[in-house]
């Protein structure tokens, strides 16, 4: 599916349902299109099938019925290498991405693998943590940094991959006030599609227009954010609050990218 102005979306799920071998059923028909440089928050309660929606984006799961491309490419065996460059998934803990005995090492593991090298190699780990504002510390063993300075390092793991769609997943559980806003202004600052999985609400407002609640296993809403969050009968029938006193009218809404639905 392509959108009004003639780009194929950078994610275009159709009819995905899948089941675990157990029998749990998932994911039922999920349906989801994600433009080029949209920022789109996936919301929903424990056990809605959000990780198993986001596994199914890099191929990790590929049983299940239904469609899913990237950047209209078809998710599947044939194109699985390519799939895995174009959806960067940073987990929650930085730790399960950084495991080599330097910053830089740990930005040059995953091009190094692909076959760059040389200088190419070298200034596309420079490039991806000045983006991430990590390049003073490209030498440093991973485990001195602090928690918010390792979460900014995997996202440069990812970046330096150059994806399609970057996959946050939790971006600012344990993350200090500052360390929050930092990656905040890295995330609007990237010229790339994002896909925040978030239970932080005011998060969500604040970096992602657009937001998609998942419940038991369907997309339940998909509307812009500062209006889903005003919703009180649909926030408190899929089990989301937000915290005491925050007001979501009150928070202007992040503007859209020109082209971006």
């Amino acid at each position: 599916m392509s959108s009004g102005l003639g780009f194929v979306p950078s994610l275009d799920v159709r009819g995905l349902a899948y089941a675990y071998p157990d029998g749990h059923q998932a994911l039922f028909g999920v349906d989801l299109t994600v433009e080029r440089g949209e920022r789109v928050a996936l919301l929903g309660p424990n056990g809605a099938g959000k990780t198993t929606l986001v596994l199914h984006l890099n191929g990790i799961l590929t049983a299940g019925a239904g469609t899913v491309a990237v950047a209209g490419l078809p998710v599947g065996r044939e194109h699985l290498a390519e799939i895995r460059r174009k959806v960067g998934i940073v987990f929650q803990d930085p730790d399960d991405q950084l495991f080599m005995p330097t910053v830089r090492e740990d930005v040059a593991f995953g091009p190094a693998a692909a076959g760059m090298r040389g200088e190419r190699l070298e200034r596309a780990v420079r490039t991806a943590l000045e983006r991430v504002g990590m390049a003073e510390f490209a030498d440093r063993p991973p485990h001195h940094l602090s928690f918010g300075q390792r979460r900014r390092v995997a996202v440069a793991t990812v970046l330096v991959m150059e994806p399609e769609i970057l996959v946050l997943d939790e971006p600012s559980s344990n993350l200090d006030p500052a360390s929050r806003r930092e990656l905040a202004d890295i995330v609007r600052s990237l010229d790339v599609t994002v896909l925040m999985v978030t239970h932080d609400l005011p998060y969500a407002l604040e970096l992602c227009p657009r937001a998609v609640v998942l419940s038991e296993g369907a997309i339940a809403a998909d509307a812009p954010t500062g209006k889903l969050l005003a919703d009180r009968e649909l926030m408190r029938r899929h089990r989301l609050e937000l915290p005491f006193g925050f007001d979501p009218a009150a928070t202007p809404a992040p503007p859209r990218r020109p082209g971006a639905r």
